[in-house]
């Protein structure tokens, strides 16, 4: 018998049918279908058995891959293989794979070795995967996995991918170690889609980088047992991460294309909503997200000891618009942000949201979110008093030209800050609060400086004092007085000519100190404004 290299199989080498037909059409670049045509015969996870007219082994699988026979003339050589069972273990370690590889419809009997081998695209659609094993994989194309099941998890610990990585509507379950996908150090040139994929078990992404955008609309993540569900810090995202509802429609022909309708675009009628779901904790600490991290309409399911931590990442804007989580934490210390785009309900009460350090520029609501809700959202996140949350608010609330706002909270702060103080701070608290709000608001400093100038003049027009030197004194004027009284520093010059006499040396003594109390609360607000500015 010839060898493989002029297109016959080596010598000694007998091939099934089946083999021989996948041989035949490997070098025609054809496709092989082994199905039978009923979709319960064809289901690579059901319980009908495949038998040998199926099978191929998957040794010769790994010859056509590795050292495969020339196409024919006019041809290009690739494996197109549709509903067979590869039986042995698919064990391509360390080899380069030239051809373009699509198996569709196939179940494995044992795992898929790809470690540290090369191909152009690698696509498994469709198919009952025992486990795959491919860290340091490198595609210069796709690597596709959508539909797949695979029972005992995938690693692509520092793989490269040339293009994209599609998991789109992929099952996959946890490993011995708990974790469904292992990812960490993953390279991937374009988009990640895993859309509609179900994971249980952790989803290990530590330190990946994509290079255009996550879409993990639709998906549901579980692991309720574990810490994480999705454990992804240091991920770099150069566009957008997506956790948020994927529209699916009811008609053939309404979003056919496979795609979710753009953030803010209500989907079109006839289709109905699959949200995106994480029943365990989600780490995205020091991620770096190119224009967006978007959480519309995700829902989060965890207990009392998981979190959806946000530490320290940066993007220009996060969308916080998911259902609220009834346990767990919401942490975005230190995160930096410049719009931030949320909805009152979202947001955990109190003891749920951790934001020390957390800094945004913009505040975009979606729907109604009054001022008296926004210092309840960061009451919520300082248990413990803690000025920064407020000034940041504050802040951002300037910047949007919502002055007002702005005092508003800042007065808020110094209220809460009163509760931390001591009795006697407490009450010259409360003292400042009554009269001029921590001068925040300085027109009711104002209103008691005109109360107590009318009272002090009415007492001093019918009660007036004894002069003290004849003949230098100026000529008697209740109003200025009082006023001279009433006015720290300012010499009006009649405090010093007239001498009060029995209580009403009481009444001289307290406007004096009204006014320098005013006049220095008023001060100590002012120079607060000025600093904040």
């Amino acid at each position: 018998m010839s060898g493989a290299g002029d297109g016959e199989p080596p010598e000694g080498l007998e091939l099934t049918p089946a083999e021989w037909g996948m041989w035949q059409a490997f070098r025609n670049g054809s496709t092989h279908d082994l199905r039978t045509r009923n979709p319960v015969h064809d289901d690579p996870e059901g319980q009908y058995h495949w038998g040998p007219d199926r099978a191929v082994r998957a040794r010769i699988v790994a010859l056509l891959l590795l050292d495969g026979p020339p196409p024919q003339p006019g041809r290009v050589a690739a494996l197109k293989l549709t509903g067979a069972y590869i039986t042995g273990t698919l064990d391509l370690s360390g080899g380069t794979v030239e051809p373009y590889v699509e198996l569709f419809g196939c179940r494995f009997e044992n795992e898929i070795l790809l470690p540290e081998s090369r191909f152009s695209t690698l696509r498994l659609v469709s198919c009952a995967i025992p486990r795959l094993e491919a860290a340091r994989l490198t595609t210069e194309g796709d690597l596709h996995l959508a539909r797949c099941t695979v029972r005992s998890g995938i690693r692509l610990t520092d793989a490269h991918i040339g293009t994209d990585l599609m998991l789109n509507q992929l099952t996959v379950y946890k490993d011995r170690k708990g974790r469904s996908i292992s990812a960490d150090g993953m390279t991937v040139a374009q988009d990640l889609q895993a859309e509609m994929m179900q994971s249980y078990g952790e989803f290990s992404m530590r330190g990946a980088q994509i290079g255009v955008s996550l879409s993990l609309r639709g998906t549901r993540l579980s692991n309720p047992y574990g810490r994480r569900a999705l454990n992804a810090p240091q991920l770099t995202v150069e566009r957008s991460l997506y956790m948020t509802a994927a529209g699916l429609s009811s008609s053939p022909l309404a979003g056919s294309s496979g795609t979710t309708p753009p953030y803010g675009i209500t989907p079109t009628r006839g289709t109905r909503i699959q949200h995106f779901e994480c029943e365990g904790g989600v780490r995205l600490d020091d991620g770096r997200f190119g224009d967006a991290v978007d959480f519309y309409q995700a829902r989060f399911v965890m207990d009392a000891g998981q979190e959806v931590s946000l530490r320290r990442i940066q993007t220009p804007e996060l969308r916080f618009l998911g259902e609220r989580p009834e346990r767990g934490r919401v942490v975005l210390s230190g995160a930096k942000v410049v719009n931030l785009v949320d909805r009152a309900a979202s947001w955990p009460g109190p003891g749920g949201l951790a934001m020390a350090g957390f800094a945004y520029e913009t505040l975009i609501p979606r729907g109604s979110f009054p001022l008296t809700e926004r210092l309840e959202w960061v009451a919520a996140a300082t248990p413990e008093y803690a000025p920064e949350p407020y000034e940041q608010l504050a802040a951002a609330m300037r910047a949007s030209g919502e002055d007002s706002d702005a005092r508003a909270v800042l007065l808020a702060k110094q209220r809460r800050r009163r509760e931390t103080l001591p009795l006697a701070g407490k009450l010259w608290g409360y003292l400042q609060d009554w009269t001029v709000a921590y001068g925040y608001k300085p027109g009711r400093a104002a209103l008691w400086m005109a109360v107590l100038w009318a009272v002090g003049t009415l007492i001093f027009d019918r009660n007036p004092p004894t002069e003290l030197r004849d003949g230098e004194t100026p000529q008697w004027n209740a109003m200025l007085y009082a006023l001279d009284l009433l006015l720290p520093v300012i010499d009006l010059g009649q405090a010093t000519f007239w001498k009060p006499e029995g209580r009403f040396q009481w009444t001289a003594t307290v406007l004096i100190l009204l006014g320098w109390i005013l006049a220095t609360t008023v001060a100590a607000g002012v120079s607060r404004v000025l600093r904040r500015s």
